[in-house]
């Protein structure tokens, strides 16, 4: 017997009041990205729950419409017309983010910086620069590998060891000085300190010279943390003790902020 259109509307929408097939592939979406940015169908199906057949049709569609792509060993990776959804929101976060970063700068003196956790990598989406001659520059827009930055450290220190395990194996970890930390349980304990102390620092391993103080945005509806960086003979342990509870007070109001736009 056909079924009629208002028992199959209400059978596709979830009981949040959405549409049940848009908001299961936007799961499996996050569900690639978190694994990397390449999975199977039976590992969807394994970590989602969902039906193969079920699975099979929501990746056709996502398929068609530009969003994943098939590879040749038949599975399936995220797509390139993500790349302009994902800039457009990324330079949207940054616009937002940029009085809170002001702030920082004229409680700190130092560059302030917001960056996010894209797939592997970390990627600055703002900045306000120091009013100091000497003042540190990060290019929006630039990816950088999270073991030698203290932003990563920040975005990562709540991963189970075992994805951050996995994330290093797939990145490596190239020296960019001669103080980046290069091996997993080097930084594992590095993620370790994070978690005790409540902020991450960079101490000349991106750039000798330069130190920088991190802490994630908590809540964020994506993955991101704020940073200052300056010369080190500017962002010494004294000044440490000054600038963290500033950067935790501004992650808390920038978190608030944007629950609050995410909900709207």
């Amino acid at each position: 017997m056909p079924t009629s259109s208002a028992s199959t509307t209400d059978s596709a929408r979830s009981a949040a009041g959405g549409v049940q097939s848009l908001e299961r592939a936007f799961d499996l979406l996050e569900r690639m990205a978190d694994a990397g940015g390449e999975v199977g169908l039976s590992e969807l199906s394994a970590s989602s729950g969902l039906p193969l057949p079920t699975i099979h049709r929501l990746m056709r569609t996502l398929v068609a419409c530009g969003y994943v792509r098939q590879q040749a060993n038949r599975r399936y990776a995220l797509g390139p017309r993500l790349i302009r959804l994902g800039e457009s929101a990324s330079r949207l976060l940054g616009t937002w983010a940029r009085p809170y970063l002001a702030r920082l700068v004229e409680e700190t003196g130092e560059t302030a910086n917001m960056a996010l956790l894209d797939g592997d990598e970390i990627v600055y989406v703002a900045q306000v620069p120091s009013k100091h001659s000497m003042r540190m520059f990060t290019e929006v827009g630039r990816r950088v590998l999270p073991h030698s930055t203290g932003v990563g450290k920040a975005l990562l220190a709540d991963f189970p060891d075992a994805e951050v395990r996995a994330l290093l194996a797939r990145t490596g970890m190239p020296a960019a000085t001669e103080k980046t930390i290069t091996t997993p349980e080097g930084f594992l304990a590095a993620l370790e300190e994070v978690r005790r102390a409540g902020y991450a620092v960079d101490d000349n391993e991106q750039e000798i010279g330069v130190r920088c103080l991190a802490v994630p945005v908590p809540d964020a509806p994506t993955a991101a943390a704020i940073s200052i960086s300056g010369p080190a003979g500017r962002v010494t342990e004294s000044a440490t003790e000054r600038i963290v509870p500033v950067l935790q007070q501004i992650a808390g109001e920038l978190s608030a902020a944007l629950v609050s736009q995410n909900q709207a």
